[in-house]
């Protein structure tokens, strides 16, 4: 090559972003338009840039504000990469496999039009996954047929078909997966983690740090959502996401890994393929592939993880609630707090509430039966002050009277729930009783200890007494 045609690539490749911007931005003809009408280029600026950050190749400065990026800037610090040309080609430009329509392909056919601005809503709205692709690709290609190493003869439609359908070739495959398979255990260890519970056949993590460590090591174990290449597809394990942020604030994020991989791990971390998430307080338990699973199924004896059933006892009823464990609202036969209910049972979920607790709600919304007594251990709840129980409870033990912060206590529409305690006159804070659809004995006062009764009959249905009571009988 002659050195005056090395130092012209040189100086192309130097400049890609400016030949890109005169070449497309820039109006080719200052006198073209409408009257009065500013001259367009091809694209805007704005696009242009979602289509070189959109490619895999780009090199920009750590830091580099990407969205008031000027022009200037781009020129002087970014260096588009050998993609861009190709994507800003399928976006003017796109090959008949990839934009359908049928009809006359004219500028002067509102209908051609249409369906070119939808191609090119489309096109941005999907840009990363075109980035996605490429990086696929450029890691691929080397076991690509000679014809399908030219990115420039593919459309967006070649690249999915190589993404989606691309198998690596056998002798490789069988050498990736004996290397993988002899990865040790110890990467189950994180600093954002915490092993807390290892068994004869599941290893328990939980994550419950909220900064950045806690979302590297939520990333980690999830793989970096790289989930075509044996890692999970959580949302929480996407880097530079805020899907981690969400779900962490609420409580802490369990990782579940079979201690036995047989070989099949992520080709990103090395750990097993099979892998599950659980979080509590947003009733999410998902498999690898970010399906639920039925956790009632698991943990029942006989289930894949009968052996985490005791010890998830504990630890889980701890990130049942909500709101730092000041409120937990079980509506059953949905969410966590039900399923735990289903597992273990209802006097369980009460030995097991954070004593933090201060607002309650229990609510049946299904067909099926589910009364069960308020078991004596609510008087662990001393800060409780909202309790409401909905077609879910038959009695109400005198330990309830040692909740003495309680205000608003409603139990409405339990049939068989007969009578409550004498003592909760002596409530120095509450404020209001529902009793709507209980007992009709209980709903009359008939089944009322006569001190209570004279209390809550003086308060009446709206009126408070001096005592502070609303008392709701029907």
């Amino acid at each position: 090559m002659k050195i005056t045609s090395l130092l012209s690539n040189l100086i192309l490749e130097a400049s890609r972003f400016q030949v890109l911007y005169d070449k497309l931005v820039l109006p080719k003809d200052k006198k073209s338009g409408k009257p009065g009408e500013k001259p367009k280029g091809i694209i805007d600026f704005k696009t242009l840039k979602e289509i070189i950050f959109a490619d895999p190749d780009t090199k920009v400065p750590e830091g580099f504000d990407k969205e008031n990026a000027t022009p200037e800037n781009m020129e002087r610090d970014v260096k588009a990469g050998k993609y861009t040309e190709w994507l800003t080609k399928q976006f003017i430009t796109p090959k008949d496999s990839d934009f359908e329509f049928e009809g006359e392909r004219d500028s002067k056919n509102p209908a051609y039009v249409r369906a070119r601005q939808e191609y090119a809503r489309l096109f941005l709205e999907d840009l990363f996954k075109q980035t996605e692709r490429l990086q696929f690709y450029e890691k691929v290609k080397q076991y690509l047929p000679q014809e399908k190493r030219d990115i420039n003869k593919l459309s967006i439609r070649d690249l999915f078909d190589i993404y989606s359908n691309f198998q690596l070739p056998e002798k490789k495959k069988k050498e990736a997966e004996k290397k993988l398979a002899k990865k040790s255990r110890e990467g189950f260890n994180h600093a954002g983690g915490e092993i807390i519970y290892e068994g004869p056949k599941w290893t328990l993590i939980k994550v419950e740090d909220k900064g950045p460590t806690g979302k590297d090591a939520a990333i980690y174990y999830g793989g970096y959502k790289d989930h075509r290449n044996g890692e999970s597809d959580w949302c929480t394990s996407s880097p530079g996401l805020n899907w981690f942020d969400n779900y962490i604030k609420d409580g802490p994020l369990y990782v579940v890994f079979p201690n036995e991989d047989g070989g099949q791990v992520g080709s990103r971390t090395g750990l097993p393929k099979e892998r599950y998430q659980f979080h509590f307080p947003s009733s999410q338990f998902m498999d690898r592939d970010d399906h639920q699973i039925d956790l009632v199924e698991f943990l029942k004896p006989g289930g894949k993880m009968e052996e985490l059933r005791d010890f998830f006892k504990s630890e889980f009823a701890k990130g049942l609630s909500t709101q730092g464990g000041t409120k937990l609202d079980i509506i059953y036969p949905q969410g966590a707090a039900a399923k735990y209910v289903a597992i273990y049972g209802y006097e369980e979920l009460f030995n097991n509430l954070p004593e933090t607790l201060t607002s309650l709600l229990v609510k049946n919304n299904s067909n099926t039966p589910f009364e069960h007594p308020i078991p004596d251990s609510i008087s662990r709840l001393k800060n409780l002050e909202t309790l409401m129980m909905q077609n879910c409870v038959n009695s109400v033990p005198e330990s309830i009277t040692q909740c003495t912060k309680l205000n608003f206590i409603s139990f409405p529409n339990n049939p068989n729930l007969k009578t409550i305690p004498e003592g909760l006159k002596d409530l120095p804070n509450l404020s209001f009783i529902n009793v709507k659809g209980c007992d009709p004995k209980l709903v009359s006062g008939e089944n009322i200890a006569p001190s209570l009764r004279e209390l809550l009959m003086d308060a009446g249905k709206t009126n408070p007494n001096d005592k502070g009571f609303y008392y709701v009988m029907s």
